[in-house]
This record gives structure tokens, sequence and C-alpha cells, in this order.
């Protein structure tokens, strides 16, 4: 029970964060909405990801493992799917410069926003499980 309430925090903040990161990302509602689809996060990553990866076996192995990575846009694509507070949509991003390193405007479609989104989450639940290890 405690797992289940750490990973619901841990997928339930990331998501708060996510929506911090990018413009893209939309969570309507209030603070049970983030509880609510940290949860259905947890529970499909916990169900669903061992399936996909037992399918995608043969992909895995071909791409010496860089399809898992997809795995987990499809899995935010199916939280997205059946939890409509969370959206994830097409958006510009406007650029960054920084110690005379540019990133020029670019319009990052739906698809490579997913993508996105699923490398933020996966860094962020990384980085919190490992702040939390004992």
């Amino acid at each position: 029970m405690r797992t289940v309430l750490r990973n619901t925090f841990f997928y339930s903040f990331s998501l708060f964060l996510l929506t911090q990161i990018m413009q893209g990302v939309r969570v309507s509602g209030d603070i049970t909405s983030f509880i609510l689809g940290g949860f259905l996060l947890f529970i499909l990553f916990t169900i669903l990801r061992p399936i996909l990866n037992i399918i995608s076996f043969p992909f895995n192995l071909i791409t010496l493992g860089m399809f898992s990575f997809l795995i987990n846009v499809i899995i935010l694509y199916i939280l997205t799917v059946f939890f409509s507070n969370i959206s994830i949509t097409s958006f510009l991003f406007k650029g960054l410069s920084f110690a005379g390193f540019t990133i020029p405007k670019v319009f990052i479609n739906t698809f490579f926003a997913y993508v996105l989104a699923s490398f933020f989450l996966s860094a962020i639940i990384g980085f919190l499980t490992w702040i939390t290890k004992k």
C-alpha cells in the first residue's frame, strides 16, 4: 500500500511538473485531476507496460532497446484517451538563447509533443525514484 501511495504521488507530481515545463500539456481541473491522473498513470505503467514489453520484444531486440521509449509514448497516449482531463497538443516552442547558444523557435506537432512529454515524464520520475532510494 505504501508503494502505491508513493508511486501515485510521484506520477501526480511529475504530471504537475510536466504541465509547468511544456506548453502543450494541459490538465483541466483541480488537484484531484492530478491525483487521479497519477494513479491511472501508475496503473498503466504497472499493468500495461510489461505486456507491451513482451509484445514488442522483437522490435526492442532489433532496435537495441530504443523501441521501449515508444512504449512510454503509447502509455501516455492511452492515458489521454481514457482520462479526458489530460490533453497533449501541438505547440510552438518560442526558442531559447543562453550563453551564446541559440535554439530557434520550432513548431512541435502532436506526435513529437507526446515524445517530449514522455521523455520529460520519464526523466522526472527517474529523478524522484533516484532521490528516494534507500
